[in-house]
């Protein structure tokens, strides 16, 4: 039998071939199984913290502090730098908090982030990570604004931001329905350039088929920082994947990234018919 024993030593050789630092998770969710490296590493957390902002706008959904349907208007001061494409929009437009949450997701849109946190407060996603139990990985500040006086960088671990998925894939997050939905935006990701990116496509030949295999992630990445986190599902199997890396060539760690995901793929493939024990 295909054990992760021989996936982890794959990996670790892809690794120790690079430059630069490692914090990975892996958790195969059927076999109970993990691997930790660097796992407590403080990382920046770059466009991985849109996740916990995610979480947090689905509790004050819950607790009926405001509606997903409820609109945002667009202003001019809101729109900011990077990926996104609220930056181009005309100010004025109004979209519905769940569109906003959606665009901050799959296309890692900064501005759509920045809307959200003025919606919610810093303090009240920073009061979310305290109960999702973050202790390492904080929240501070917006994205692509520098504060005149700056508390700390957006931190993350892969240890918590494992945590984080497996309670999404346990549906331990608020509701069952509200972990189903935010695995439902994850899986809508845009930005395919990290885990799956070695990935043939999961489009079924025929109409009505099962995708081959499908994957709720979340990319982070700025100069000399690349992340993606994410739940792979290949037929039955499930398996967590945080992988963070700083302090290297981006392309190196991108393609690195990537041959993670395919040898995770092939890993759950090749043992997607087999029992566990």
């Amino acid at each position: 039998m295909y054990r992760m024993k021989k996936l982890t030593a794959r990996i670790q050789h892809i690794i120790e071939n690079t430059n630069g630092k490692w914090g990975i998770v892996l958790e195969d969710l059927d076999r109970n199984e993990r691997w930790y490296w660097n796992a407590n590493e403080p990382f920046y957390a770059a466009s991985v913290i849109k996740v916990p902002i995610m979480m947090a706008v689905f509790h004050a959904s819950h607790n009926g502090d405001l509606s997903l349907d409820d609109e945002l208007q667009l202003k001019q001061a809101d729109q900011v730098g990077g990926a996104g494409v609220l930056q181009y929009m005309t100010p004025g437009i109004k979209l519905p908090i769940y569109d906003v949450m959606m665009l901050m997701i799959i296309q890692s849109d900064n501005t759509a982030t920045n809307m959200l946190i003025d919606l919610l407060g810093e303090p009240h996603i920073q009061q979310r990570m305290v109960e999702y139990e973050f202790i390492q990985s904080k929240f501070y500040n917006k994205l692509m604004i520098v504060p005149a006086v700056r508390k700390g960088n957006n931190t993350i671990t892969a240890a918590e931001m494992n945590a984080m998925l497996k309670k999404l894939a346990l549906g331990k997050v608020i509701s069952a329905h509200a972990c189903e939905q935010m695995i439902a935006i994850l899986k809508k990701q845009q930005i395919q350039d990290g885990l799956p990116g070695r990935l043939a496509s999961p489009e079924p030949s025929y109409f009505g088929g099962q995708k081959d295999w499908e994957i709720a992630h979340k990319t982070g990445n700025v100069q000399g920082i690349n992340h993606d986190i994410g739940i792979f599902y290949v037929g039955k199997r499930q398996l967590i994947a945080s992988v963070l890396s700083k302090d290297m060539d981006d392309l190196v760690a991108r393609n690195t990234i990537q041959l993670i995901g395919r040898e995770i793929y092939d890993y759950l493939h090749i043992t997607k018919n087999e029992s566990v024990c």
